[in-house]
């Protein structure tokens, strides 16, 4: 190799040691801010560590609501996937309006409910029912929702930190994931986001 090559080649691996750096001081800072608001690269669900696998803002009448985050296993941007997995997962919503009540979110998860079952949410009915209860209480701006399914076990509900119920199983699981990820999803922007489509 003359000494022009040899030059030449350094310069290349200084070149890429660089742009190798700046993405992997960059990547952590993309993916882990939204709106203002920072979640965790990772969740813990039981002994299962997950990986942030997408988040996103939830929006309605120009107006920005919660930041959904979804974590998986593995990374998965297929949303039919992620609902019929029976696998760890978590979707962590975290409030950023004090425009969001008791009586509208209780109101916005049936919706959801409606959409994601296909109008059909007799066979989970109860469990909703008994997932509705988890709203009741005032929710204030900066309070944090989260939704951990375990297999075996059903959805982990905490509030701020706090479990309040475990609902269900598989299928309940399927229909409350599917109100952000299915094909009639809340947002469809939102639902890209969460599963790293952009």
């Amino acid at each position: 190799m003359t000494k022009k090559e040899r030059t030449i080649k350094k310069a290349f691996l200084t070149c890429f040691a660089s742009l190798m750096l700046a993405a992997t001081l960059s990547t952590p800072a993309l993916a882990l801010t939204v709106e203002g608001v920072n979640g965790p690269e990772t969740y813990k669900a039981d002994s299962t560590e997950l990986a942030l696998n997408g988040a996103g803002t939830r929006s309605k009448f120009f107006m920005d609501l919660y930041i959904g985050s979804l974590y998986v296993p593995q990374s998965q941007q297929d949303g039919n996937a992620v609902i019929e997995a029976d696998e760890p997962q978590a979707i962590t919503l975290h409030i950023i309006s004090g425009m969001i009540t008791s009586g509208r979110m209780t109101e916005a998860t049936m919706e959801g409910f409606e959409a994601s079952t296909g109008g059909d949410m007799a066979p989970v009915q109860a469990d909703i029912d008994q997932f509705r209860s988890v709203f009741k209480e005032e929710i204030k701006e900066g309070d944090v929702f989260e939704l951990v399914y375990v297999p075996g076990e059903g959805v982990k509900v905490l509030k701020n930190g706090e479990q309040k119920d475990t609902v269900g199983d598989l299928e309940f699981k399927k229909a409350l994931f599917g109100i952000w990820l299915s094909d009639e999803p809340a947002q469809k922007s939102l639902k890209k986001k969460m599963l790293g489509q952009g």
